[in-house]
């Protein structure tokens, strides 16, 4: 047997393909594993809010000033512990009186990833920074990513749970 997937290898490896088992292949279960690099920083100081992005991913930027707003998403990095991360229900808002709740019902912090999202007014693009009117996260958060809001696509006509409603 061996001498026989030692011969397939040797031929994939010929004919320029080469591949690896997949997780469901050999029968195991693996997770996948992502690096996210922060694209730029959340400033705030003297009555602004900022995004500082970095100056290498500073082009990408390149049209953003013809849209009125952006989703903003950044990292809960000063939650980011073991704890936090494997909190899976919680009561919304902090308030015993709603019921428990899934972290995927909730906008909580505590979640598996500590991704957050938020929409943003802009104010103005200058160079690599983009002033917002404002924005739920601390100064010094990291910055992931930017995408524009577009009317039509990024609203719906929605449905909230009763607690929400109080």
């Amino acid at each position: 047997m061996k001498c026989f997937v030692m011969a397939v290898l040797a031929a994939a490896v010929i004919a320029g393909f080469t591949r690896t088992a997949t997780a469901a292949e050999n029968g195991k279960k693996t997770k996948k594993q992502f690096t996210l690099n922060p694209i730029g920083t959340v400033q705030k100081a003297g009555g602004k809010t900022r995004l500082v992005i970095d100056k290498e991913v500073a082009p990408a930027l390149l049209g953003l000033d013809g849209w009125s707003h952006v989703w903003v998403f950044w990292w809960f990095d000063r939650n980011d512990t073991p704890q936090r991360r494997a909190t899976l229900q919680v009561h919304p808002r902090g308030n015993r009186n709603n019921p428990l709740s899934g972290v995927f019902a909730t906008r909580s912090p505590a979640r598996p990833n500590l991704i957050a999202l938020t929409l943003c007014k802009i104010i103005s693009i200058k160079d690599n920074v983009v002033e917002l009117e404002k924005i739920d996260a601390f100064d010094g958060t990291p910055v992931l990513d930017l995408k524009p809001y577009i009317p039509g696509y990024d609203s719906a006509e929605a449905t909230v749970p009763d607690w929400l409603k109080k």
